[in-house]
């Protein structure tokens, strides 16, 4: 089979496993790889310390596949229904965390289609990947003609705006490759850098993951800063702000991927329900979505700062028993929580006898 059969052939099957984005690049060392070393050494990588752990292994594909000649690029939207605006004792989750650990689900379908390619190409190594690897997805989802990479540094397709996921099909075989699509997809929109909570798009494509709340509410092992536990608002897991304003998501199309739509509770997190978790509890509660990813520790302590955010009368009581809580990242941010919340009464209580003084004097 020719190249072009085989390209044909892939992207065919790939699509008929529920990738809507598809495209071929060619396996070459990682174009702006001095600009991701220049990100590690800036420290800007936060808590995602598996960057400079395996910063060499993103040079090039073929770390991951000693031979590898292609990638195949695929992309799956989970753009479903809209979000369910949080109440008091609630928190909000990112939109890729409401459903089905995605995890799961691609790693199935690319098992499917390298098993294809395999069929069709028996003396071919290949090997899928999804997010865990050392491989620049975005940079080669560009190269293989899936989208342009914005200012808050997400791939964007004309069609379905940042909201997908991205995996690859590393291949020993020659394939068809795509174009890459040219120009800024930006223009002079800086929505993203201007809606960030925290100030995190430090320069645009340019992100500092020390105080991104996606990277804190995640991946951040310990206590979260003092000065940026406000900036978390009512957000318990991930935070979408830069893709919520990109004028490419107002419009991007809907999935009908039944995987990636809200579990139940999901959508939003009941925030006094979750303190109360044993660890047991929280890993039979979410074992199946990425929520797993931020731990006890962490999505407690996420829920523990939301509730003093909300400064809501009602959670104290499983504040002061979280207080309490065997780990001390939990217990530290329910006493945090607890702080917040009496001195906002103090200060309601406060401005309630001075507003009755001045009636009397009138």
């Amino acid at each position: 089979m020719d190249k072009r059969g085989l390209t044909d052939a892939l992207k065919a099957q790939a699509r008929q496993l529920g990738f809507q984005l598809v495209g071929a690049a060619p396996a070459v060392a990682m174009p702006s790889y001095q600009r991701l070393v220049q990100w590690v050494q800036r420290n800007y990588c936060g808590p995602l310390n598996y960057f400079p752990a395996r910063l060499a292994a993103y040079g090039h594909p073929e770390h991951l596949l000693p031979g590898v000649r292609s990638i195949l690029m695929l992309g799956i939207s989970y753009r479903t229904v809209e979000p369910a605006q949080p109440g008091a004792g609630q928190g909000s989750v990112a939109r890729y965390a409401w459903g089905v650990d995605y995890h799961r689900v691609i790693r199935a379908r690319l098992r499917q289609l390298a098993d294809f390619h395999r069929r069709i190409l028996p003396a071919a190594s290949v090997r899928g990947v999804v997010d865990t690897a050392p491989l620049a997805e975005k940079v080669f989802g560009w190269l293989a003609g899936l989208g342009r990479i914005g200012r808050n540094t997400t791939l964007i397709n004309d069609q379905y705006g940042s909201w997908f996921f991205l995996a690859a099909l590393l291949t020993s075989a020659e394939l068809e490759y795509d174009v890459p699509q040219q120009g800024d997809p930006c223009g002079r929109c800086r929505a993203c850098i201007e809606a960030c909570p925290t100030g995190a798009l430090v320069e645009p494509y340019m992100l500092d993951a020390r105080s991104c709340l996606s990277c804190l509410t995640i991946e951040q092992r310990g206590h979260i800063p003092l000065p940026l536990r406000g900036k978390l608002g009512w957000r318990v897991f991930g935070c979408d702000t830069c893709q919520e304003v990109c004028p490419w998501n107002k419009t991007a199309a809907c999935s009908a991927e039944a995987a990636f739509r809200p579990l139940p509770g999901n959508n939003p997190l009941e925030l006094k329900e979750l303190l109360a978790l044993s660890e047991a509890a929280f890993a039979n509660r979410f074992q199946k979505t990425v929520l797993l990813r931020a731990g006890r520790s962490g999505l407690l302590r996420n829920a523990a700062i939301v509730l003093g955010n909300q400064a809501a009368e009602d959670a104290l009581p499983v504040l002061r028993l979280a207080a309490d809580d065997t780990d001390p990242i939990v217990a530290e941010a329910a006493q945090w929580a607890i702080g917040v919340s009496e001195t906002a009464d103090r200060a309601s209580a406060n401005s309630a006898q001075a507003t009755t003084g001045n009636a009397e004097l009138g």
